[in-house]
């Protein structure tokens, strides 16, 4: 890691294993001599100089997902897109525990599925949400389902183009055959796009229309139709207690992979109505003086942020920037008209942002320098019946290590406002 060992909090882990450790700077390259293959970490991008002759030198370099698919028994369900892979991996992995099955909802989610590889057997199903960084190092990871949510633009600081990042997310179905799924939302052009591209059998979900085949909904009600043209009522939309249309999105798209991987209806309906949401994703904090408090610390794009401001019924005080990834905010800030009450800014792209809304008339803008006068600032300003809304659009790392940080700083910050 080119952090110091000091900034990283790992001594137990290196006290307890017999492994060298390279910290504070970039490995020499004269280590290639002593290795046969390396795991990167999504973290790390394929073009720094140890990475490019390992390639050039014939060393396999592969994500963890793909060492962990080389050793494991058992089915692989893979869910990508740029927004919602959380939310509905954690929602098919609650379906898949309401009906039973031996599963585990593993990757990007936060638990890797390399810690699990030791208790699987040729009846468990792994719920993978992956990255388009976990998947630049596959080379054999083949899932019988994958699902690709969405696509918007996002990590173009790694990616480059808009082309490679697309070429990313496709390699999820890369492996897969005929025999195999591939579920996709009919409503994004993009994913719609991969239909002609996947080797698998592919199979639709749309919140905006009616489907021959697929997951879609009619009458306020999620209707699946299967390839016997059967009309399968699965629950009412007013059972889906997540807000905002994203959220219906991606509860068609968990109906859609549960049901082709065998799950009854009866345990999906059971486990969408229990669902209440995943942690930093637009989840609700306190209400303190009529003024609600909502964490969605996982709108680390503009596309994300987006959603939660559409989701929101109430004036919004908006805390929002963080780390430059290089994404067009203009969308982002256009979001904010007759919506965002106050605009609360800190970070990297505090400026930026601030530019483009004052282009945009809006005024009521303050920077800050931490998340506790944000916070501080917008309890002060708040009128009852106004809710306090981080949703960032950035990602979190230039001021916190994970957007997990930076959100339970906030829910930390709320809670101490009743103090």
């Amino acid at each position: 890691d080119i952090k110091p060992i000091e900034q990283l909090n790992i001594n137990n882990l290196i006290n307890k294993r017999n492994f060298r450790g390279i910290f504070g700077t970039q490995p020499p390259l004269s280590i290639l001599e002593e290795i046969d293959y390396i795991i990167v970490s999504p973290g790390v991008p394929f073009d720094i100089p140890i990475i490019l002759k390992a390639i050039e030198e014939n060393i396999e370099v592969i994500s963890e997902i793909e060492l962990s698919y080389r050793l494991s028994n058992g089915k692989i369900i893979a869910i990508t897109g740029t927004n919602g892979k959380t939310t509905t991996t954690s929602m098919v992995g609650e379906i898949f525990k309401e009906s039973r099955k031996d599963s585990y909802a593993v990757g990007n989610i936060g638990l890797p599925m390399i810690s699990k590889i030791d208790y699987s057997t040729n009846e468990t199903s792994f719920i993978v949400e992956v990255s388009s960084f976990q998947l630049e190092g596959i080379k054999e990871f083949h899932p019988h389902i994958s699902a690709v949510l969405n696509i918007t633009p996002d990590h173009l600081n790694r990616h480059k183009t808009m082309e490679n990042y697309i070429d990313q997310k496709s390699r999820v179905f890369l492996n897969q055959t005929p025999n195999d799924i591939t579920i996709l939302n009919k409503d994004n052009p993009i994913t719609f796009s991969f239909k002609d591209k996947t080797p698998g059998k592919v199979i639709l979900f749309s919140r905006l229309s009616t489907l021959e085949k697929g997951v879609f909904i009619e009458d306020n009600q999620i209707i699946i139709r299967n390839e016997e043209k059967e009309r399968l009522l699965v629950c009412p939309v007013s059972d889906i207690k997540i807000l905002g249309g994203h959220n219906l999105e991606n509860a068609l798209a968990a109906v859609a992979i549960s049901y082709y991987a065998g799950i009854p209806i009866q345990s999906i309906r059971k486990a969408l109505k229990k669902f209440k949401g995943v942690a930093h994703r637009i989840e609700r904090v306190d209400i303190i003086s009529g003024v609600e408090f909502i964490n969605d610390s996982k709108g680390t794009n503009p596309e994300s942020s987006i959603k939660a401001i559409e989701a929101m019924e109430k004036p919004i005080i908006l805390i929002a920037g963080g780390m430059d990834k290089g994404s067009d905010l203009s969308e982002f800030v256009l979001s904010f008209k007759n919506k965002v009450r106050y605009l609360i800014l800190l970070g990297e792209t505090a400026n930026i942002i601030e530019n483009l809304a004052r282009g945009q008339g809006i005024n009521n803008i303050k920077k800050v320098a931490s998340m506790e006068e944000a916070v501080l600032f917008s309890f002060n300003i708040a009128n009852k019946g106004d809710v306090v809304l981080l949703s960032p659009g950035c990602a979190s790392w230039d001021m916190y290590s994970s957007y997990e940080e930076r959100g339970n700083i906030f829910k930390s910050l709320v809670k101490d406002l009743r103090r």
